[in-house]
């Protein structure tokens, strides 16, 4: 039992040693840690204030250099104020000096005007004391002529009066009658004369109208890809344009052949895109063609008001101009309408001159006499009457009106610029070679062919082609069925059969397509 608690109080008396050794030696350890990190410490701020130490010195750096820019800004600013003020009182100075100048001028004049006001009130007191012995001399005179003559002045004067008006209505009446026999030999002459002399001084080259346009290639190998395969590509420019598309074996050209000059030239550039760009399909030619038109119409905008400046023309409606422009594509009798409207406008522009009219609303009149004939839709009015509504609704003035409506004799002349632009439009037309009769009835005969077509329903495209002798109807294919389509061409031709006169035959193609189109997104 003994030895139990010896062991006991051994072990107890061990494990408090070896509790006080781990304290010394955890003691130990803890001076260590703490002397270490002490030195970390002191090695930490040692390097923060050296840092402190060089982002102060760039902060004063930087301090100083803002100091200095903002100083020397500030400079700049305080010499362009001290700049502006010398001027201001540099020009404060001049003015004032100016001001000077200007008081001693105007005192120079008061005293000038008050020597010369002196002056006339002096004499206006010598002219009245003269006036009235004039006066006193005159009334003595008169009382003497009536003691000679038996006569009171008022009688003597009467006698006078009449006298005199007897020898001027005879003076007045000899003159009268000369003038009027010499205007009676001279006006003719003087007519002709302002006539040619009007001629003369306009004088331009002749403005006809062809039905048919040359494309040029650069060379033959073009022809193919214009054709297509199996003709597709040909068949499709035609389709879309109305224009009959001729390839021969003329080298590097193709003939584009139409009577309305407007399809004739969407055509051309239509061609000319397609070439150039190189991709001929019947898509891109459908797509290219409704670009060409709206480039056209743009076109005809333009035109119009590079003519209306060239004239000398100011004021004109938007919608007139835009039919000065679309005279372009217009011809009358085979002449070109907008060259047509030109020259008449320059002829009566002299031709006023001359008579000593406005010459600028004489040209006005001359330049828009025939925009009747450029309507977007068939009408029965006659181009005069039609012209003078559109300019009577734009705002034209009356003289201009009446002249647009009087210049085939469809109205009375109310104004001298009405036949003045009469004459001028028959100088015009009536020159060597400006005008072909036949080529008008000709691009009429193809209008009413195309008329006819259009009259029936499900219609949607007519062309006229091969100089009228066949007529390409394209059809909604909603509308007209394959067998409509057969029916359709015999009724048309039946129509032409009774109602035109025509040489030859008339080969009527009715033409329905019916397409799928889907967009994959």
């Amino acid at each position: 039992m003994d030895n139990m608690v010896t062991l006991i109080i051994v072990g107890i008396v061990a494990l408090a040693i070896g509790f006080l050794i781990a304290k010394l030696i955890e003691r130990n350890n803890s001076s260590h840690l703490i002397k270490s990190a002490k030195k970390n410490a002191a090695s930490i701020l040692k390097e923060a204030k050296t840092e402190a130490e060089s982002i102060k010195k760039d902060k004063i750096l930087q301090a100083k250099e803002k100091f200095i820019e903002l100083k020397s800004e500030h400079e700049k600013v305080i010499n362009k104020r001290e700049s502006k003020m010398g001027d201001a009182e540099k020009r404060t100075k001049d003015k004032e000096s100016q001001v000077s100048s200007e008081l001693a001028k105007s005192k120079k004049l008061n005293s000038q005007i008050e020597s010369k006001k002196k002056e006339y009130d002096e004499r206006l007191d010598f002219l009245e004391k003269k006036q009235n012995e004039v006066e006193k001399l005159h009334k003595s005179q008169i009382e003497q002529l009536e003691v000679i003559s038996s006569l009171s002045a008022e009688e003597a004067k009467s006698q006078l009066v009449e006298s005199l008006k007897d020898e001027a209505k005879t003076d007045a009446m000899k003159f009268v009658q000369s003038s009027i026999e010499e205007a009676k030999m001279t006006a003719q002459q003087e007519a002709k004369k302002i006539v040619i002399n009007t001629i003369q001084r306009i004088g331009t080259e002749e403005a006809i109208d062809n039905c048919v346009s040359v494309f040029n290639l650069e060379s033959d190998d073009v022809k193919g890809r214009i054709i297509g395969r199996e003709g597709r590509n040909i068949r499709a420019i035609e389709a879309a344009t109305g224009v009959e598309i001729i390839v021969d074996d003329t080298p590097e050209a193709i003939i584009l052949s139409c009577f309305d000059s407007v399809r004739r030239e969407v055509a051309r550039l239509s061609l000319h895109k397609l070439v150039t760009d190189g991709r001929i399909h019947p898509a891109r030619i459908e797509e290219v063609v409704k670009k060409t038109s709206k480039q056209i119409e743009e076109e005809i905008l333009e035109v119009g008001k590079r003519t209306v400046i060239d004239l000398g023309i100011h004021g004109l409606s938007p919608e007139l101009i835009k039919a000065v422009g679309r005279m372009r594509y217009r011809s009358s009798y085979g002449q070109n309408l907008l060259h047509h409207s030109r020259e008449v406008a320059r002829l009566c522009g002299v031709m006023a001159s001359e008579l000593g009219l406005n010459p600028k609303l004489a040209k006005r009149a001359g330049l828009l006499h025939d925009i009747g004939k450029v309507p977007e839709t068939e009408t029965e009015v006659p181009h005069a009457i039609l012209g003078m509504q559109w300019a009577e609704k734009y705002g034209e003035k009356a003289e201009v009106c009446n002249a647009i409506g009087a210049h085939h004799d469809e109205i009375e002349m109310t104004s001298l610029l009405s036949p003045i632009v009469q004459v001028c439009d028959a100088i015009s037309g009536a020159r060597p070679g400006a005008r072909r009769q036949v080529l008008d009835s000709y691009i009429q005969r193809l209008k009413d062919l195309e008329d006819i077509a259009f009259g029936f329903n499900g219609v949607n495209k007519a062309y006229a082609i091969q100089a009228g002798r066949e007529l390409r109807v394209m059809v909604e294919s909603e509308k007209v069925s394959d067998d409509r389509a057969a029916q359709l061409s015999f009724e048309i031709s039946q129509k032409i059969q009774t109602d035109m006169t025509y040489p030859g035959q008339v080969k009527v193609t009715v033409i329905r397509e019916t397409r799928a189109v889907n967009v994959a997104k």
